[in-house]
């Protein structure tokens, strides 16, 4: 197969998937928008949410992910039957996750909270935006059970429409639980985590019912949903490790804005904002890194690991095509973009640096998400796992914690951690890359019955 017909695939998978994510960021954006609108106490209370949020959300992203593996390998083997049946496993093992993580999440924010010296003004605001966002998180792990299935299968279109019909439905209904509108009364804070779960919720339905329809390539059998040992295995052994490095780096962004909150709204909402833009930019990387993860399990599952290597090669230069504009205008436009949120002095004068520091590192970053797609199609995610631990634990942390208390760096030192991170992690991410163990060994995907 020729590198333009690899690309054609990739490009064919990856672009809805880029335009999903972009949809799926949109709702932490509007968010933000209509909540600048109340002020940085208000606005600041998504970005303290986010990481803890990502911390449980991470589990069904990741086992969600083993099922894309599981069916883009079953796939390439022409095996339909044991397509449905990891996709079954998917639902029963996915959607327990779910189940699990919301209870956790809404009992937990206020302790949470708490030991993250959340300021005082908006300690509020963040509790009841987390609990009501956890409340709704079963019903949003649904969702990434069909789109990672259906990615398995090489289609990411059915999960981009069902997302642009929930986000415009997010946009709809944000002014209206945030600030009121007829017998509605204005709910703030409050008012964006509901319009989020009510727009996430609608998405979930839809895809049930894609995935009971079965006309998408994929068939729901009910004598599959029951858990299967064997399928277990190959989910935790594939999910776990995923899991566990985004899950635990997702506590390490927790323990991080911890110390952000400690420089008091401004540089809370400042770090919150440049966040949102900045992963708005890493779209694309999640994107092709997904697409890459489906076509490396459809190559090894037909045992061509050579056109799988390939692929990861033209992910890589694509990456580096899309990346660098974006944060080329960032490091020298990121105090415009702040204040079109904000319109703070403070926030913005701290945004600006930010971006002035960060942007240049975002660009190895984003290639090693892509690196991570290889290890993940190739059910070899203990790298992945190791990777993300030594960027937040073993270099995030402590450097923020220690440069932050220099008195001439500040909040500044946060941001030199997050550059030194992303660039010492990336380089790690693509050594590894190199050693080829992703494509040495061939997963064995055991029998439904």
């Amino acid at each position: 197969m020729s590198d333009s017909t690899l690309f054609q695939r990739l490009s064919r998978l990856a672009v809805p998937i880029m335009l999903t994510n972009l949809l799926q960021m949109t709702y932490n954006l509007v968010d933000a928008w209509f909540l600048g609108r109340v002020g940085a106490a208000a606005v600041s209370a998504p970005a303290m949410s986010f990481s803890f949020i990502m911390f449980l959300a991470v589990f069904g992203i990741g086992f969600s992910m083993a099922g894309t593996t599981l069916v883009s390998q079953a796939h390439g083997a022409e095996n339909g039957d044991r397509v449905n049946f990891y996709a079954s496993q998917t639902v029963t093992i996915v959607g327990s996750l779910g189940v699990i993580a919301g209870i956790i999440g809404y009992f937990a924010a206020p302790m949470l909270l708490t030991l993250l010296q959340a300021p005082l003004e908006a300690f509020e605001y963040a509790r009841v935006y987390m609990q009501i966002i956890f409340a709704g998180i079963p019903l949003m792990f649904f969702f990434f059970i069909m789109q990672a299935l259906l990615h398995g299968l090489g289609d990411s279109v059915t999960p981009l429409k069902i997302q642009l019909g929930t986000v415009i439905l997010n946009v709809i209904l944000d002014p209206i639980f945030i600030f009121g509108f007829g017998p509605i009364p204005a709910m703030e804070v409050a008012g964006a985590a509901t319009a989020t779960v009510i727009s996430r919720s609608i998405a979930a339905v839809v895809a049930i019912v894609v995935l009971v329809r079965g006309r998408h390539g994929i068939t729901i059998v009910p004598a599959y949903l029951r858990v299967n040992r064997g399928a277990l295995r190959q989910f935790i052994e594939i999910g776990l490790p995923n899991s566990l490095g985004q899950g635990i780096s997702a506590l390490g962004f927790t323990v991080l804005q911890g110390v952000v909150n400690g420089f008091g709204v401004a540089v809370v909402a400042a770090f919150g904002i440049a966040g949102r833009i900045i992963s708005l930019f890493n779209m694309p990387a999640i994107g092709l890194s997904k697409a890459t993860a489906a076509l490396v399990g459809q190559e090894r599952g037909a045992d061509k690991p050579e056109q799988a290597r390939r692929v990861v090669t033209l992910s890589v230069l694509s990456m580096l095509v899309l990346i660098v504009p974006g944060m080329t205008f960032t490091f020298f436009f990121g105090n415009s973009l702040v204040r079109f949120f904000v319109d703070d002095p403070a926030v913005i004068a701290h945004g600006a640096t930010l971006f002035r520091i960060v942007s240049v590192s975002v660009i190895p970053f984003t290639l090693f998400t892509v690196f991570n797609g290889a290890f993940e199609g190739g059910g070899v995610t203990r790298p992945v796992m190791a990777l993300n631990i030594l960027r937040l634990w073993g270099l995030r942390v402590p450097l923020a914690l220690l440069l932050s208390a220099h008195p001439r760096l500040g909040a500044n030192g946060i941001w030199i951690a997050m550059f030194l991170s992303n660039v010492v992690t990336a380089t790690a991410g693509f050594l590894w890359l190199r050693r080829g163990t992703w494509l040495q060994k061939i997963l064995i995907v055991e029998d439904g019955t």
